[in-house]
């Protein structure tokens, strides 16, 4: 404990072969700040995000079927991630602000689980990644079908949002392979 009461995190993950990687987002006291990034290269960027909100048959149908007298479910699910996406520097402390240059968020009825499979891409050409942009985009895009369906179903559960791929950027390409 420190003299505030707080606990103090440590900043460095050891990994594998004992090489260490030091969390970013902290200073050398330990102390939260936002990364400088006004060295790093301009480059093209993009990251892709997915997730999954399931729910009872009788609610998916209800969105299929476009009845649940809202309006489109999945139509404004898709612009909520969009918006979501955007602003993602608001709502995340340590996020840049970004010109993000294409948001696209996708739905799959997936019939055998009772699912909507959310899929968000989002691209910039920039000193920072988008991960945070498409996870936040997934993330709103299945609460905006939470909010939009709870009158009929408060059971359904957001699940699996993970990125799935990023490229760009020092750290190059990342693609998930467990799935």
């Amino acid at each position: 404990m420190t003299e505030t009461g707080l606990h103090c995190i440590r900043l460095t993950i050891n990994l594998k072969g004992g090489d260490r990687m030091k969390l970013t987002h902290f200073n050398e006291a330990g102390k939260a700040h936002m990364v400088d990034v006004a060295a790093k290269d301009d480059t093209v960027r993009e990251a892709v995000a997915e997730g999954r909100i399931c729910m009872k048959p009788e609610t998916l149908a209800l969105i299929q079927q476009g009845a649940l007298g809202k309006g489109d479910v999945l139509g404004v699910a898709q612009v909520g991630g969009i918006m979501a996406a955007k602003k993602a520097w608001e709502l995340i402390p340590m996020c840049h602000p970004l010109l993000l240059t294409g948001v696209n968020v996708e739905f799959h009825i997936n019939s055998e689980i009772n699912s909507v499979e959310i899929r968000a891409t989002v691209s910039t050409t920039g000193k920072t990644g988008v991960e945070m942009e498409a996870l936040t985009g997934v993330s709103v895009a299945a609460l905006t079908i939470y909010d939009m369906c709870k009158a009929v179903d408060r059971s359904m559960t957001i699940e699996y949002v993970r990125l799935m791929a990023k490229s760009g950027g020092k750290s190059g390409t990342f693609i998930r392979k467990d799935e």
